[in-house]
């Protein structure tokens, strides 16, 4: 198995971006990830490809990366704290 875990320090300094974004993505359900123990986010190589894809722009596109409901208007959804959440908000 060749899956590395970043923690999201970690991933930020890997993606060049910040480490509240990620946290932000993730916790809001726009990002995959996982959570370990009491809640602690971890990212797997796997999670910060998808995440550099979903914030890719193709050209001819429209210029803006996808919404935070992903492609089609479907709402993607991770991990327990996500799915309170959708219960709670609709």
């Amino acid at each position: 198995m060749e899956i590395e875990f970043f923690e999201p320090a970690e991933a930020a300094a890997l993606m060049r971006c910040t480490e509240s974004w990620l946290r932000d993505g993730a916790t809001s359900g726009r990002f995959a990830h996982a959570c370990w123990g009491k809640g602690k986010i971890i990212f797997t190589s796997e999670h910060i490809l998808e995440i550099a894809k979903l914030s890719e722009i193709l050209p001819g596109g429209t210029g803006l990366p996808l919404s935070a409901d992903g492609p089609a208007g479907k709402e993607r959804l991770i991990g327990t704290r996500s799915k309170a959440r959708l219960t709670t908000v609709h």
